[in-house]
Parts: C-alpha cells; sequence; structure tokens
C-alpha cells in the first residue's frame, strides 16, 4: 500500500493532537473526528486504512468503539493512543483486535514507525491474499473450457472488457456458466485484489434481501441486535456480482438505481449516505424485456445495467466443446479420485456430443464424475437415458428470448397459448425481428449504418441477428 495514498482517520479529542500529526507527518492522508460518535461515522464515511484511537474520550470511548468495530465483518487497522499506559487498556485492546498502542504524548517520528509496522504487516497479508486469488483465477478460467467459435468469441469480449468499469449484464440459460463468466471478469480487472461478492437475488427473502445488499443499523427491526455491513459495503473497491438479478423486487430496484448512478446508499434503519466504489455484473435467464413490458423490472435500471451485454451459449449450441470438457472432467476427477486416467471411446464421444445436454455443463461433469469413480464407460448409457427420461424435450430457445429457432418453432402448450404475457412477448419479438430484417434489407446489410438507424449498439444488432436467425439470403 503506498503510503501517499493511505488514509489515517484520528479518531481524538485532544485538537493538539490532529494538529501534531497532520504538520509531521504531511506524507499521509489525515482526516480528523474529535470525539467518539463523530469517528464512528466517519469509518462508514471515509473508509479508512488506518485508524489511530485515543481511549479516554467524553462519551463514546476508544475501547467502546473499538469494541464496536471488532463486530465488523470487516474494518481498517487501528492503532490505540493513551495518555496513561495502564497495562489492563493495553490488554483490553489487544484482545478486541488492535494492532499496536502508543503511549501519549505523541512524537511524529514514532507514530510514523508504528504506522509503517502496520501497513507492512497488511501488505504482507494483502499479498497472500492476492496470491491465493490469483490461483483461483487460473483455476476459474481453466474451468471455462471450450475452442469453439461461440466460446473463443465470449472469451475475447470477457477480455475486452475486463479492464473496464462498464456494468455487465450477462444472459443465457441456468447452468451456462454465468457466475464463472462473472469471476473471470472481476479476475482480469483491476479489481481482481479486492472482494468479489455473490448475491442470488432469488435465493434470498425479499423482505431479507435489503437488509443483504445494504446492511442495517442496530435496532433498525427485530432481531438486528447490532449494526451488520451489507454486501455492497464488503465489495468496496472490489466487484459484486448479483445472480438472478430479474427476481429482483421491483421497490428494490430504485435502490439499486441510486447505487448505480450516486454510488452511495442509506442502510435499512440508517440515515446516513454510505459512499462505496463498486462494479456491478449482473446475470439473469430471465427475458428481462418482457419483464420490463409486464412492468416488474424498470426500464431505466435495466438500461444502467446493460452497459456490456454477455450472452453464454448452451451446450447444445456448441457441440464441438464437449470432446475438450469430457477430457477436462475425466483429468480432474482422476485426479481427485486417485483413479486411472481412462479415456472414453470415439463412440462414446460422439454419443455425448449428439446428446441435448437439458442439464448443461453440470449435467456433463456429474455422468464424466461416475464414470471416473466407478471405472466403467459403460454406465453412460444409463446415465444417458435417464436424463432423456428426466428431460423428455430439451429447451430449444433461449429462456429470454420469444423468437423462433433454426429449427422452426416449438409445439404449443394449449395451457399456456392462450396467457397474455406469452402472447405479448411472442408480438412484440415477431414485430422486432420484422423490423430488423427491413431495416437491414433497407441498408444492404450494412450492420452498422442499420445499429444506427436502431438505435442500439452494434454488438446488440449482432445477438439479435444471430438469436432471430437473419440472414442475407432471407
Amino acid at each position: 500500500m503506498a503510503a501517499e495514498k493511505t488514509k489515517i482517520l484520528i479518531i481524538d479529542d485532544d485538537p493538539w493532537v490532529h494538529q501534531i500529526l497532520k504538520e509531521g507527518l504531511s506524507k499521509f492522508n489525515f482526516v480528523s473526528a474529535h470525539d467518539g460518535s463523530e469517528g464512528l461515522q466517519m469509518v462508514t464515511t471515509e473508509r479508512p486504512d488506518l485508524i489511530l484511537l485515543d481511549i479516554r474520550m467524553p462519551g463514546i470511548s476508544g475501547l467502546d468503539i473499538l469494541e464496536k468495530l471488532s463486530k465488523l465483518e470487516s474494518r481498517p487497522e487501528v492503532i490505540m493512543v493513551s495518555g496513561h499506559g495502564e497495562t489492563e487498556y493495553v490488554v483490553k485492546s489487544m484482545k478486541l483486535g488492535a494492532a499496536e498502542f502508543i503511549n501519549k504524548p505523541l512524537e511524529p517520528s514514532e507514530v510514523e514507525i508504528h504506522i509503517n509496522g502496520v501497513l507492512e504487516k497488511m501488505k504482507l497479508r494483502n499479498e497472500v491474499t492476492q496470491l491465493k486469488k490469483e490461483l483461483q483465477v487460473r483455476n476459474t478460467y481453466g474451468s471455462y473450457v471450450g475452442d469453439s467459435e461461440l466460446m473463443t468469441r465470449v472469451k475475447a469480449i470477457i477480455e475486452q472488457v475486463a479492464p473496464s468499469e462498464l456494468t455487465v449484464l450477462i444472459r443465457g440459460e441456468s447452468g451456462t456458466g454465468k457466475e464463472i463468466a462473472a469471476r473471470m471478469l472481476h479476475s482480469l480487472s483491476a479489481r481482481r485484489s479486492h472482494e468479489f461478492v455473490k448475491v442470488n437475488c432469488a435465493a434470498i427473502p425479499r423482505d431479507l434481501l435489503e437488509a443483504e445488499l445494504f446492511g442495517y443499523e442496530k435496532g433498525a427491526f427485530t432481531g438486528a441486535h447490532k449494526t451488520k455491513q451489507g454486501r455492497f459495503e464488503i465489495a468496496n473497491k472490489g466487484t459484486i456480482f448479483l445472480d438472478e438479478i430479474g427476481d429482483m423486487p421491483l421497490e428494490l430496484q430504485s435502490k439499486l438505481l441510486q447505487v448505480l448512478e450516486q454510488q452511495e446508499f442509506v442502510r435499512v434503519g440508517g440515515i446516513n449516505n454510505i459512499h462505496v466504489d463498486v462494479r456491478i455484473i449482473c446475470a439473469t435467464n430471465r427475458n428481462l424485456d418482457q419483464a420490463i413490458a409486464e412492468r416488474t423490472f424498470r426500464d431505466d435500471l435495466f438500461y444502467r445495467l446493460n452497459e456490456i451485454s454477455l450472452f453464454l451459449p448452451p451446450l447444445r449450441d456448441r457441440r464441438e466443446d464437449v470432446p475438450l470438457l469430457v477430457e477436462h472432467f475425466i483429468e480432474k476427477y482422476s485426479t481427485l479420485y486417485q483413479r486411472e486416467a481412462r479415456p472414453l471411446s470415439p463412440e462414446m464421444i460422439a454419443k455425448l456430443t449428439a446428446f441435448d445436454w437439458p442439464g448443461k455443463v453440470l449435467q456433463l461433469e456429474n455422468m464424466i464424475k461416475q464414470v471416473v469413480e466407478r471405472g466403467d464407460e459403460s454406465i453412460m448409457n444409463e446415465l444417458i437415458a435417464a436424463a432423456s427420461q428426466r428431460y423428455p424435450s430439451a429447451p430449444q430457445v433461449n429462456p429470454y428470448m420469444a423468437y423462433e429457432p433454426a429449427g422452426g418453432a416449438p409445439a404449443s402448450d394449449p395451457a399456456t397459448d392462450y396467457a397474455l404475457k406469452n402472447r405479448v412477448g411472442k408480438t412484440i419479438a415477431s414485430e422486432e425481428k420484422r423490423l430488423i430484417a427491413e431495416v437491414l434489407q433497407r441498408t444492404n446489410w450494412n450492420r452498422r449504418k442499420a445499429a444506427d438507424i436502431l438505435k442500439i449498439s452494434y454488438r446488440s444488432l449482432l445477438y439479435k441477428i444471430k438469436d432471430y436467425n437473419l440472414n442475407a439470403t432471407k
């Protein structure tokens, strides 16, 4: 951590302490709080790297503040300052997690030594954490197996987009690897040394989701016995991955929009704005265009989330990757289970490549896992047969787009054919397809010119051309 960028919060009721440190140690960025209450607020608003905390102050004492800080899920390091030096204060401070203890009167050169010592420990700890994360990056990237045209394009987009600060919306069916893509975006970004925080918006009850995302103050509701940081605070300077964003309640979407636009929010039961520096990556398998039409998803939030759109293809659309995935999983589980790595026969590889994989890559992985564990390739026939019965017809369209696939329209379901939302979604998609085809014809298939006329991005147009199976000969 560079010293000139280190922000240090001084919490002390003695004005002379603030003056002597700011004048004597100008290479650090000092911010001041003159009592405990102000100091606690500034821990949240200023987000210091280090705190110099006086033990004895009117109102909330330094030990009380240290105890409150020790209950937070993440907090800056604390150097305790005292004009008394009693052993009991030192012991209590260390038990509550203080990094160092300095006695008054303060000498700037001595304080600098203590600060540098704590910063060096923080640097070493961060380096260890970074090494672990880099190892995780390699494992994550290695698990995104495939050299098909579709996967090559996905990886190229991830590598291009990762260094930016743009919000990314990842679309695709369940099981296509949306979380892996999100982790790759984080791992290849400048934020990789900070937290990657995942929140599944569909898995958390709607009445608890706000508190989970934004935290809450002590006493905000029954059971709120202490202040709790939300996921956005934990992800500060890092990345937050909002999975299943299409299931976020409408009343929370406006608060998320505020975070996107202003980088700040208020905890549940709180009154102070909390500033965060977070990159947001979202994922969904829902048709957000349809959700907007049904007024269950805000269109302004959609446009902010969709600065970059990344579509992940299902395994059935990249069958040429199946042999590579089989090889990868055989190697992985042969090592894990200490078995001989036996390749599958060409006939079995052909059969697996022809299968539709309704359970996506995870289904293939689980099958290979069983084959390796039992050491018998023939059981794959039973597993495929069981999967075919469980999933009599694999979905043939993207779950968030209502369009006819290349093989023709799927059979109508009498039970849902007259459902209003289905009819509306199909009508919108049909009209969108017709309009795009008309503009492409008028521009003689100049895609960039067509994108300008349609007021959409060039990349979005390319995806829609593929999704609607449009080509220049039609």
